[in-house]
C-alpha cells in the first residue's frame, strides 16, 4: 500500500493543532502540559506565556499552584534542558533518557571525570538533600565542585527545581530537591516504558515526525529509540522529500487550508527548535533573525498564518511588535488585538 505524502503545510497545521495553537482549549493544566510534550522552561515566564497562548482563561497562579501542589514538576529532562512535566510523566521520562544522558555527559567531559567520581558526588548530594531542598550555590560550595561536575550529577541522582524557585514570582530555578522525596515514587521505572512514553508524547504534540526528530527532541540516539519504534503500532507517511514520517493512530491531521489565528510565543517555545523544522513554523530564511550566537534562547515571536512573522517585547505596559516584513491590514489588526490581550494579561 502506497504511503500518503504529507505536504509541508499539512505538517504545519498538524503541529499547530496538536500544540493547541489553532484555538485555545479548555483543558486541565496537567493534561495540557502532557499534550504539549512538556513545557521547556529555562526562563520561568516562558512557561506561563506558552500556556496563556494555548489555554482558555489561563492565569499565572494556576501554574505556580500546580508546582506547589506537585501535580506538575520542573526538572532537567529532554536534551538536558529544564522542562515542566506532569507528575505521572516524570519518572518514565527520566528513565527513558537516563542511559543516553549519562553517556553524552561522559563523552562531553572526555572522561576527565570518571563515572565512579560523579556517582560518588551524587551519593553525597543525596545526603545533603535528605532534610529538604537547598540552593544550588550552597550545594556546590559544600561539595566543592564546579559547573561541569554539577551539570553531570543529574544523570546519577534525580533532582527537581522546587517552588518558589522557577516560578513567575521568583524566576531563578536554583532550589533543588530529591525527586524521590518531593514527588515520591522510584527512579527504577522501566526504561522501555519511558521510551514508549517519549514516542507517544512527541508524536502527540509534534507529529507526524521522523525517527531523527523524535530522538533529537528527547536527546537520545536513534539506535536507542529503534526497538521501541519497531514495537509500537504507528502510522507511516512520507514527506515531500520521500522521507519516512511516523504518527500515532487516529492523531489529528487537519486540512492544509485550515485557518489559524495570530499567536504569541515566548522564548524557548519548543515548536521553533530544530526538531520541528519540517513544519516551517519558523521559515529557514528567518531563523537567523530569531536565533544566533548571542541569543541561543530565541526572541519572543508571533505567528501569522502559522509562521513566525516577527518578534515582540513587553515595554511600558504595552506589547510592542516588530514584524520582519510588512503585514496585510487584516493580519495587522488581528496582531494588535492579540497584543492588547497579552499586555493586559502580563499586567
Amino acid at each position: 500500500m502506497t504511503e500518503r505524502t504529507l505536504t509541508e503545510r499539512e505538517l504545519n497545521r498538524a503541529l499547530l493543532a496538536r500544540q493547541m495553537l489553532v484555538e485555545r482549549v479548555n483543558l486541565p493544566l496537567t493534561k495540557a502540559v502532557e499534550r504539549m510534550g512538556g513545557v521547556q522552561s529555562q526562563y520561568a515566564p516562558s512557561s506561563y506565556i506558552g500556556l496563556w497562548t494555548r489555554l482558555t482563561g489561563f492565569e499565572r497562579p494556576q501554574l505556580t499552584r500546580a508546582l506547589e501542589r506537585r501535580t506538575v514538576v520542573q526538572g532537567t529532562l529532554m536534551r538536558g534542558t529544564i522542562h515542566i512535566v506532569s507528575a505521572r510523566d516524570y519518572w518514565p521520562l527520566a528513565a527513558g533518557i537516563r542511559a543516553d544522558s549519562r553517556k553524552w555527559w561522559l563523552g562531553v567531559t572526555r572522561r576527565q571525570i570518571s563515572e565512579r567520581e560523579v556517582a560518588a558526588v551524587a551519593r553525597r548530594v543525596r545526603e545533603l538533600l535528605a532534610d529538604g531542598p537547598r540552593r544550588r550555590k550552597e550545594l556546590m560550595g559544600e561539595l566543592g565542585v564546579g559547573s561541569t561536575m554539577w551539570n553531570g550529577i543529574g544523570g546519577w541522582v534525580d533532582l527537581l527545581r522546587c517552588p518558589p524557585s522557577g516560578t513567575w514570582e521568583r524566576r531563578s530555578a536554583d532550589l533543588y530537591g530529591l525527586a524521590e522525596t518531593w514527588l515520591g515514587g522510584s527512579p527504577d521505572a522501566p526504561p522501555d516504558e519511558g521510551l514508549e512514553l517519549i514516542v507517544r508524547r512527541y508524536l502527540g504534540g509534534f507529529g507526524p515526525a521522523s525517527r531523527r526528530d523524535i530522538a533529537s527532541w528527547a536527546g537520545i540516539s536513534v539506535t536507542t529509540l529503534a526497538p521501541t519504534l519497531q514495537r509500537l503500532d504507528l502510522r507511516r507517511f512520507r514527506d515531500e522529500r520521500d522521507g519516512e514520517l511516523l504518527d500515532l493512530p487516529r492523531a489529528p491531521l487537519p486540512d492544509a487550508d485550515l485557518p489559524v489565528p495570530v499567536r504569541f510565543l515566548p522564548t524557548w517555545d519548543a515548536t521553533l527548535l530544530v526538531h520541528a523544522r519540517r513544519t516551517q513554523i519558523l521559515p529557514e530564511r528567518l531563523r537567523p533573525k530569531l536565533f544566533d550566537a548571542k541569543t541561543p534562547h530565541s526572541f519572543p515571536s508571533f505567528l501569522i498564518d502559522g509562521q513566525v512573522a516577527g518578534t515582540w517585547k513587553h515595554e511600558g505596559g504595552r506589547v510592542v511588535v516588530s514584524p520582519f516584513e510588512p503585514l496585510p491590514r487584516t493580519a495587522r489588526r488581528q496582531l494588535d488585538d492579540e497584543a492588547t490581550q497579552l499586555a493586559a494579561w502580563l499586567a
